[in-house]
């Protein structure tokens, strides 16, 4: 095989495949198909066919479809065959054809600021080959970006990421997936957001009510009924009233002073402000007086021990051994 002059020489014995590519020039409609082994006799053959100047050198080869600069040999041979190359002598610029083949030739930049309706259907290869060149970048995408790759017939976005259909067709099934992980996630923030408010909403009423019983029990105990002795109206807080209607055993829910108060209360003065039959307060006073009695049992027991212990330290007999003063020898 013959090697166009500044290729790389091939080693003994290896065989180059030759890769069908098209040439064309800047701003040009007129395409050349060429074969070549490397970059380096594509870029030779460009010169020749294309007829650029070798004063213009060195000549650049990009990709027709987005502008990219190939200067690898092992990515040139990574290309699908027929790719479509624009060579670029000098200081030329790359520009971008339309995608109808028609008989304008508009650069990028004024491209990109004037979106057509030419230019809405190249969006979502802009999106493509952002994702060609990195993957991981579907979490960075847009919904309206991951929806519209969706959208877009598997064979022509096959063709634009120089993939198989059934591999694209797995790339659409997994934008298919973040999109909905998307929506699920945007649903369950929302209904988070509507629990909090009725549990916001729930406390609000439940401390309402709780300030209105408070209010309703404080005015209870300063109403005079004329059964309660002036000194048993103040005897008893509005604490220890509530106790004693809310605890299943309040006498194991209030201190010794309490259990007191509660006991030496009148049984029909207590029955009046707490709301109850009489039979009922006389139980529950009957319980709080054995609940004192049981604390006051214990606290007896108590002060027994220790004073056994104190008398046992104390007892004759047991050996002593004070530390003596060092007397002074003169």
């Amino acid at each position: 095989m013959e090697v166009a002059s500044g290729a790389p020489a091939p080693e003994p014995g290896e065989i180059r495949a030759l890769k069908k590519c098209l040439l064309r020039r800047n701003h040009s409609r007129e395409q050349h198909g060429v074969a070549a082994s490397s970059l380096e006799e594509l870029r030779s053959k460009a010169c020749d066919i294309l007829a650029i100047d070798k004063s213009l050198a060195p000549v650049t080869l990009v990709l027709a479809e987005d502008g990219t600069i190939v200067d690898d040999d092992d990515y040139f041979l990574c290309l699908p065959s027929n790719t479509k190359f624009v060579a670029l002598a000098g200081n030329e610029k790359w520009a971008y054809s339309n995608s109808d083949g028609g008989t304008a030739w508009i650069t990028q930049e004024s491209f990109d600021g004037d979106e057509t309706d030419s230019g809405a259907g190249m969006k979502w290869k802009n999106v493509a080959r952002q994702l060609k060149e990195d993957l991981s970048s579907i979490i960075l995408l847009s919904e309206e970006d991951l929806q519209m790759l969706i959208d877009v017939p598997c064979s022509e976005l096959a063709q634009e990421l120089c993939q198989s259909q059934v591999t694209v067709q797995g790339l659409q099934n997994t934008l298919q997936q973040v999109l909905d992980q998307r929506e699920e996630a945007r649903q369950s923030k929302q209904l988070l957001e509507l629990y909090l408010q009725a549990l916001e909403k729930e406390g609000s009423v439940l401390s309402k009510q709780q300030e209105s019983r408070a209010g309703f029990a404080d005015e209870r105990d300063t109403v005079d009924t004329g059964i309660r002795e002036s000194s048993s109206e103040i005897a008893l807080s509005s604490r220890i009233l509530t106790t004693l209607r809310e605890k299943a055993a309040p006498e194991l829910s209030l201190s010794s002073e309490a259990l007191e108060l509660v006991a030496k209360e009148d049984p029909k003065a207590l029955a009046v402000a707490l709301n109850w039959d009489i039979k009922k307060t006389e139980t529950v006073q009957q319980a709080c007086h054995q609940e004192l009695g049981l604390r006051l049992q214990q606290v007896q027991s108590l002060h027994s021990l220790r004073g056994l212990s104190a008398r046992k330290n104390s007892m004759p007999g047991e050996a002593q051994n004070p530390k003596r003063a060092r007397q002074d020898p003169t």
